[in-house]
């Protein structure tokens, strides 16, 4: 049997980190705001006629093999772990080939890893008919991802891979809620741009380092986060209302914000390319995740995309060819 799956990546608006547990628990209606963008991650799984296991990531360029199921459970470390740990949860039957691919530049920030550990779980739940409902798949694989990088992981990263379009991610005591934004696809194509630092960043230190500042009771990270949280509910309306004026407004305060939080969010790069951009008529920018290096976004008005695009290759940073995604993670099986 042969499978295929593909997922997108994600762009987030406003309300990032907010969706780590328990941070959304101390805000009221904490919410963030994303859309998938049409840079895919995708597997390929191949069963074979042994009970040996290859994992592949062809973007990587890194493969490891077992000759079993049992001896990559025996394994003590893994040089793909996140393929390795999602094999070793679905425990399939027949011995396989895993191929990983990934569009995200290594280290973008726009949730390359959450969207390719979707597009593997779907094709994994697919071969071993596990049967695992798309929100169960989600809670697996934010499980495997913490258990992979030693740190919380937040929630919101996922729901771009497994519906596509825009969304706004409710998080409170009741749970985790997906809700899908109207918003054209062209219409959100023609305002934003996204480009890649070259610089890969770490999300894992950064985020632990705010949220470990939050629960410490650093009063002000939590008046921070009390702002990003009004802000992201700011940014869910104006998207909704195609506000796109007050999209950048918001955009803008929320960079603030967060630079506020943790000063290493930003480099000089980033602060070049928000300063040249601005004079060229983007209305807000933020990086994507985290920050420390990885991508950046840019909301503009449709008639400066052109001046800001060139803007930020004039600045050395690489301008991403990227559109709104409107599916999620698809999924085919070959007999």
């Amino acid at each position: 049997m042969r499978i295929t799956a593909k997922a997108p990546c994600r762009v987030d608006l406003a309300g990032a980190t907010l969706d780590i547990w328990p941070l959304y628990l101390f805000h009221a209606n904490a919410v963030t705001v994303n859309f998938a963008v049409d840079r895919y991650t995708s597997c390929t799984l191949q069963t074979r006629v042994d009970s040996s296991i290859t994992l592949r990531s062809l973007d990587l360029k890194l493969e490891e093999s077992f000759e079993s199921l049992e001896a990559l459970r025996a394994a003590k470390s893994y040089k793909l772990g996140l393929l390795a740990l999602l094999v070793r949860f679905f425990a399939p039957e027949a011995g396989l080939l895993l191929e990983s691919m990934s569009q995200a530049p290594a280290g973008a920030g726009i949730s390359g890893s959450s969207a390719l550990m979707i597009s593997v779980a779907a094709a994994l739940n697919k071969l071993t008919g596990a049967g695992y409902k798309l929100e169960k798949l989600r809670e697996v694989v934010q499980n495997i991802e913490a258990q992979v990088i030693r740190v919380p992981t937040g929630a919101q990263d996922y729901f771009p891979a497994m519906y596509g379009g825009a969304s706004a991610i409710e998080l409170g005591a009741g749970g985790v809620m997906h809700h899908s934004l109207p918003v054209p696809e062209a219409e959100l194509n023609d305002r934003f741009v996204l480009a890649y630092t070259g610089v890969p960043r770490n999300s894992g230190i950064n985020n632990w380092e705010v949220m470990k500042a939050h629960i410490d009771g650093d009063r002000g990270v939590q008046r921070n986060f009390d702002r990003i949280a009004a802000i992201a509910n700011g940014m869910r309306a104006a998207v909704e209302n195609h506000d796109w004026t007050e999209a950048g407004r918001l955009m803008r305060e929320d960079w603030t914000n967060r630079r506020k939080n943790v000063p290493t969010i930003t480099t000089p790069l980033i602060d070049e390319m928000i300063q040249a951009t601005r004079r060229a008529g983007s209305t807000g920018a933020k990086v994507c995740g985290a920050g420390g290096g990885g991508c950046v976004v840019f909301l503009v008005e449709p008639e400066a995309k052109s001046r800001v695009e060139q803007v930020i290759a004039e600045t050395g940073a690489q301008v991403l060819n990227a559109k709104v995604a409107a599916r999620g993670v698809q999924v085919r099986s070959y007999e």
